[in-house]
């Protein structure tokens, strides 16, 4: 446990902290939450004032209003998370008013602020697994919610246990066998605290997920809807990509070089040839490999390819609209797939040249594009063979590049434009090189075009999108600055032309000057 210097608990500020959040008018309560937050709590650590606070907390709550309740119950979880994994003295008074938490609980709808709320704070307590269960059961919650709560209460045991399938929630990762062989191949291989970090890890996910939740809700006196749960289809019956006609390549010949030394590149069924050097790169199903030479067995690529093939559709049904909901503070879900598709449509206006879509995934965004500028114009990249194998799946008409967004394979000045949506944040220590990349390949009047996050001003829902640490994120996820977003774009000679910031998305759309 972390402790910080603070407010002795009897001073007035916290009483009086306490007293001015529990009268806060509707709308108005989040200055005075921050402001009774910050006197017992610091980004994680606990001051000193929070242990003899917490009596105080939970004797105002039973008089308190639904709202008041609900502000408390995501306080007293946050201070019992500060302690985590230990417990600890201040979780162990939060624990003793058990029959208050159960009580309100009982009295709630299951997806308004205070359920949500007392749900979050009941999550530390593995000891009141079966009680928080059975509790529960009657509110018929949504899978997710379900999943999440239970595996917030399990404790671990190192036996055939699963790693880093917490995210969006455990329901959504139903494997089959051989992704579950996957899975155990890799956590056999770790040492007992490599196991224990991955676990504690992934907790805290949990605890991001559900806490920004109940945090939203609480903060905007409003339930929050159900995501919905498509069913993926049997992984046995996902096609894989076939082989394309070379054309779909050689038509960006102009722009696609050799990563190695910058040569033009020649394109066959099979591979690519740089006519400079004679470096070949291995092709499959459509998918250029600019990661490598050719190996010694090519087949070693279109396992790469094959390798957990339901994964892009996982992500786009399950994956991106919880990121986004969390990252994006949206929790009420404003910012919706078909505004998105307008915002590409409207503003991806390029000037002559191929249209590359950056860290394009799946290619659900891809395919927007695709329709805005012409296929034919249009040049997928990513660096996950899994995703690029469901975008040819969906895209057979376009070409896809395995390569790195912070090191083009792309000859300078050769592009109309370059879309990079929901990506930046995926690689954080790189983005402001992938910002120097696009506009490097960037045509004089072409535009980049993007969609990242920034970290919430507010201190508690920022400390929530810091919680989430899948799937590259170990550290927890780091979102962006607004002025370190706009040092990229001048550093690399654009110029913003648009921008919208609904939430904590940033949405641009910047201009190469002529």
């Amino acid at each position: 446990m972390t402790v910080v210097t603070g407010p002795p608990v009897t001073a007035p500020p916290v009483t009086e902290l306490l007293d001015a959040l529990l009268a806060a008018p509707p709308g108005a309560s989040g200055p005075a939450f921050h402001a009774l937050t910050a006197a017992l709590w610091d980004d994680g650590a606990l001051t000193d004032a929070a242990l003899p606070a917490v009596p105080l907390l939970t004797a105002r709550m039973r008089g308190a209003d639904a709202r008041g309740r609900g502000h408390l119950a995501i306080l007293l979880g946050l201070l019992a998370e500060a302690e985590y994994p230990e417990a600890g003295p201040v979780s162990a008074a939060v624990l003793a008013e058990t029959d208050l938490y159960f009580t309100l609980l009982a009295s709630a709808p299951r997806n308004g602020p205070l359920s949500l709320a007392v749900r979050y704070l009941l999550a530390h307590f593995p000891v009141l697994r079966e009680r928080v269960l059975q509790a529960v059961a009657p509110l018929d919650l949504a899978a997710d919610d379900m999943s999440r709560l239970d595996r917030a209460l399990q404790a671990l045991d190192p036996v055939g246990v699963s790693l880093g399938r917490v995210f969006p929630s455990p329901a959504v990762w139903t494997m089959d066998e051989r992704e579950k062989a996957f899975d155990r191949a890799w956590i056999d291989a770790l040492s007992p605290e490599q196991v224990s970090a991955f676990w504690h890890d992934d907790t805290r996910t949990v605890f991001g997920s559900t806490g920004a939740k109940a945090y939203w809700a609480v903060l905007n006196d409003s339930e929050v809807a159900d995501l919905p749960m498509p069913e993926l289809p049997d992984r046995a019956t996902l096609p894989l990509p076939g082989t394309p006609d070379p054309a779909i390549f050689a038509r960006h010949s102009a722009a696609l070089r050799c990563p190695g030394c910058g040569g033009p590149l020649e394109f066959t069924a099979e591979s690519a040839t740089c006519a400079a050097d004679g470096t070949r790169y291995p092709m499959g199903g459509g998918v250029l490999d600019l990661t490598a030479p050719v190996p010694d067995d090519a087949k070693d690529f279109q396992f790469k390819l094959a390798e957990m093939p339901s994964m892009g559709l996982f992500y786009e049904s399950y994956a991106r609209p919880n990121f986004l909901r969390m990252s994006g503070s949206d929790f009420g879900d404003s910012v919706t797939p078909e505004v998105e598709d307008a915002y590409i449509a409207e503003h991806i206006a390029p000037v002559d040249g191929p249209v590359l879509d950056m860290a394009a995934g799946a290619g659900r965004w891809t395919e927007v594009l695709a329709d805005a500028v012409g296929p034919e114009r249009v040049i997928p990249l990513d660096l996950n063979p899994p995703m690029l194998t469901a975008l040819r799946v969906r895209l057979p008409e376009l070409p896809a590049v395995l390569a790195s967004a912070a090191d083009l394979p792309v000859a300078d000045a050769s592009l109309g434009a370059v879309l990079c949506w929901n990506a930046l944040q995926a690689f954080p220590e790189h983005a402001a090189a992938a910002v120097r990349e696009a506009a490097r390949c960037l045509k004089p009047g072409g535009v980049f075009c993007f969609l990242t996050f920034r970290a919430s001003p507010d201190p508690v829902a920022a400390y929530f999108q810091r919680s989430h640490r899948f799937p590259q994120h170990d550290g927890g996820l780091k979102l962006f600055e607004p002025a370190e977003i706009d040092g990229w774009l001048a550093d690399a000679g654009l110029r913003v032309r648009h921008r919208w910031t609904p939430g904590t998305f940033v949405v641009v759309t910047a201009e190469k000057p002529e």
